[in-house]
């Protein structure tokens, strides 16, 4: 038996069952939260006009997607909750996949842009390379990745029946460099506070012209 494959299926499996039961007071608690300042951070790095296509990586109940079809965007969600898949596509009307984080199925070059607010951070920093590099090559020549995720000092523990792990900006800036990214800019959240009250940091990121 392998234990540290066991490991991983048990992180995932315990991560999306808390959101399955908690899924309706998730989307009350979240759905009115302001990431305007995340959406115009993908969308002023991705090349192409309107409307862009766009993968919703672990899309929740669907508040993004909204937000960027009102933009003008062709968005696909993207969730391993059942209960979160359905909310979504029923709020957006777009095409949502039930998908694993740790276990993908993406189509090569078909996006412009990926959208990964709040949800990388619950892939195991093991696993973090192999799912970056799925994301890089889902991406068309040129494609952009937006992530935002809690930092810490690169800790990664349950917290509240959830799977997180709280990078800092150099750790996460190697992981993603390492994928065949290139950096366009970061910045910490919420804006206009002192950085110890910033919990969040936000980056961007352009698909290189390598292979692969």
């Amino acid at each position: 038996m392998d234990s540290e494959s066991d490991q991983v299926k048990e992180i995932s499996a315990k991560t999306l069952q808390h959101y399955e039961e908690s899924a309706e007071s998730f989307r009350e608690g979240t759905w009115h939260h302001d990431v305007s300042q995340n959406i115009d951070a993908l969308l002023r790095h991705i090349a192409v006009p309107a409307p862009a296509r766009i993968l919703d990586f672990g899309c929740g109940p669907g508040r993004d997607l909204c937000a960027l079809i009102a933009r003008g965007h062709l968005p696909t969600g993207l969730d391993g909750s059942r209960h979160f898949v359905d909310m979504a596509a029923a709020a957006s009307g777009c095409q949502v996949w039930q998908q694993d984080f740790l276990d993908l199925s993406l189509p090569d070059a078909c996006f412009d842009g990926v959208f990964a607010n709040a949800s990388l951070f619950h892939v195991p920093a093991k696993e973090l390379p192999r799912v970056l590099r799925q994301l890089f090559a889902a991406l068309r020549p040129a494609g952009v990745l937006f992530s935002s995720n809690p930092r810490g000092d690169n800790q990664e523990s349950w917290h509240n029946g959830r799977y997180g792990v709280f990078h800092d900006v150099d750790t996460w800036r190697s992981f993603v460099t390492d994928a065949g990214f290139i950096e366009l800019e970061h910045y910490y959240r919420p804006a206009g506070l002192p950085r110890e009250q910033q919990p969040w940091l936000a980056s961007v990121w352009r698909k290189s012209e390598r292979t692969g």
